[in-house]
This record gives structure tokens, C-alpha cells and sequence, in this order.
């Protein structure tokens, strides 16, 4: 959708009034800079920004229905479309007048282009503005990409600057960045200039030049103990510890992974899907890929024995002084 919506923008065929929502914030941005690309020609883009949650629709109504000064048309984009999803009676924060409003999409503005951002998973499809947003407005789902969709995106970033991309660079791209398409559209830039006259991406550019954060490097390190590869997981700690890591947050961040492995594990025993899995824990695909695609998982008994014995780390760290870092770095030397 967004890309038949995007080759629109680039023709010039730009609607008067477009509803984003979901969570990817990629999607907001990338529509936001092709449509000022698109209505700019010498000059910048007169812009208007209002937060909802702040300031009354009226305003946003308001500011569409005043003629440019400085350009043919104007932008206004208004975040945090609040009205447009389920909340209870008395929460908002701002009275909205959605008559006025409905009104006003059946006779937007020619000289504007409107654009409401509501950030949240799901609309209240229930509401008579969400029904008319959908009617009168240009509708769009801003969420992460599917596993399979998420790869062909990437592909299609790299081609963008005349690059190739081998598959398991692509698996190695997202498990160091994530679903995150913003970071991985940095990342993707970064790597493709660093390549100069080379035409393919491979595992171990990514490896070298994609900046690793701490859930990586935290999942990476318990996978290495969890494969008895001791020293790796130790080696790992220690560069985290010289990033001024602290060990109670590596205790945290590790405990946390285990419970999501264990939950995923059960859950695949009761038959559901790696889709289902991911909607249920609330996690990426690709991430239920990767535990469920481990040559070495760990036994049920093995990942409680080391939630356990994480959990008295942490009651030590919290308790006691001494050498903090040595209580992680002997869990992590010990075998299970």
C-alpha cells in the first residue's frame, strides 16, 4: 500500500488529506519527506505541526484552511490522533470537535495537505470519525514488515544505491539491528557507502560495521552460554563491562531473554505457529525464527536452572558490596 501510495506522491498525484497509524515510525517519515519533496520546488515547505494530545483539532482545521504565504501549498501534519481509538470517557486530556471535523473531510482544504499520525496498533473501527477517516482520507498501516516483506524491503534498499545483498547477510542485518526500519535504513546507507566499487554485502561487513547495541550483544552472550561456549560468553561480558555496562541491567536483560526463549519453546509444543508465537509474545518473527532454528536449545530444566540462579545474582548485586562483576562473569563460567 504505502509503496502504490509513495509512486503517487512522485507522480504528483497528492491527496488532501492522509491518516497514518500504526507503530513503524519509518513509514510516517519516509510519506512526511516524499510528500515535502514532492510539493517543494525552490523553496522550503511551509510546515505546521500540531500535537493533538496538546491542542484542540480546531487548530489543525484552522491552519489548513489558511492560504499559504510563502508557497502554492502548505503542509500540516498533526500527531498523536488520539480521538481515533478506543479510550475511556474522561481520560482525554483535550475536548475534540469531531462534528466539526467530519465536516471538514467531506470539503478539505485544496491549498493544504493534511496528514494525522496516530502512533497505536489498532483504531477503534467502531467510531463514526475512524469510518469517515477511512472514506474521505487517504488510509495507511505504518507496521513492521513481515519476515519475508521485511527481507524483500532490505533488498530493495540496497538496490537503491546499486548494491547486492547475500541472503545471510540479510538474517545477519536483523538480528544485529532488529525490526527497527529507521536503524536499518542508517545501517543499509552506512554499509552500501563504505562498499565504494564492491558490489555485494556480505555476513562479515555487517558484522564489522553495524553498530551493535546491548540486547544484541546481551542475546549473543547468552546463546554463547547456553552452547557451553564459556570463554566466548565471558569475552563478551568483559567488553560490555569495558563499555560501562552495569552487571544488575546484563542480569536483567538476560533473565529477560530466557523467559521469552522458555515461552516460545512452550508455546511451539502446543502447536501454535511461529506467527502465533510472535503475536503472543509480542515479538518479532524473526526473532521466534532465530530461537526456534537453534541447533543447540537448551533444555526446559536447563533455562529455569538458569533463571534460578540468575535471580540470586540479583538479589546479590542488590544486597551486598565486593566485586560486583565477578558474581555474572562465575555464573557464566559455570557449565549447567
Amino acid at each position: 500500500m504505502f509503496t502504490k501510495v509513495w509512486k503517487d506522491i512522485n507522480n504528483g498525484q497528492i491527496a488532501p488529506v492522509y491518516c497514518i497509524y500504526g507503530e513503524e515510525s519509518y513509514f510516517v517519515d519516509e510519506t512526511v519527506k516524499r510528500i515535502k519533496n514532492a510539493l517543494s520546488t525552490t523553496e522550503e515547505v511551509e510546515t505546521s505541526i500540531f500535537d493533538l494530545e496538546e491542542s484542540p483539532v480546531d487548530l489543525m482545521m484552522d491552519e489548513a484552511d489558511t492560504f499559504p504565504f510563502f508557497s502554492e501549498r502548505k503542509l500540516v501534519i498533526a500527531k498523536n490522533a488520539s480521538f481515533l481509538k478506543a479510550a475511556e470517557k474522561g481520560k482525554e486530556k483535550i475536548e475534540h470537535d469531531l462534528k466539526r471535523l467530519e465536516n471538514w473531510l467531506n470539503h478539505p482544504s485544496d491549498f493544504s495537505i493534511t496528514i494525522l499520525i496516530a502512533p497505536y496498533e489498532k483504531l477503534d473501527e467502531r467510531k463514526k470519525i475512524t469510518k469517515l477517516m477511512k472514506e474521505k482520507s487517504v488510509m495507511l498501516h505504518a507496521e513492521t514488515p513481515k519476515e519475508n516483506d521485511l527481507a524483500v524491503w532490505i533488498r530493495t534498499e540496497v538496490s537503491r544505491f546499486n548494491k547486492n545483498i547475500y541472503d545471510e547477510a540479510v538474517d545477519k542485518l536483523v538480528e544485529m539491528v532488529g525490526a527497527n526500519m529507521l536503524q536499518l535504513q542508517i545501517e543499509i546507507e552506512k554499509i552500501c557507502l563504505y562498499l565504494g566499487e564492491e558490489s555485494y554485502i556480505t555476513v562479515d561487513i555487517v558484522e564489522n560495521l553495524v553498530a551493535k547495541t546491548l540486547e544484541h550483544d546481551a542475546f549473543k552472550m547468552l546463546n554463547a552460554y547456553l552452547s557451553r561456549q564459556n570463554a566466548e560468553a565471558v569475552q563478551i561480558y568483559h567488553d560490555l563491562l569495558r563499555q560501562k555496562e552495569e552487571p544488575i541491567m546484563l542480569v536483567g536483560l538476560l533473565s529477560s531473554n530466557i523467559r521469552t526463549m522458555n515461552n516460545v519453546y512452550y508455546l511451539q509444543k502446543k502447536g501454535y505457529h511461529p506467527t502465533q508465537i510472535s503475536k503472543q509474545l509480542k515479538i518479532h518473527p524473526y526473532r521466534v525464527k532465530l530461537m526456534l532454528e537453534n541447533r543447540n536449545r537448551p533444555s526446559e530444566e536447563r533455562l529455569l536452572k538458569a533463571l534460578h540462579n540468575l535471580a540470586e545474582i540479583d538479589l546479590k548485586l542488590k544486597s551486598t558490596g565486593g566485586n560486583r562483576e565477578r558474581l555474572l562473569e562465575m555464573f557464566l563460567l559455570r557449565a549447567l
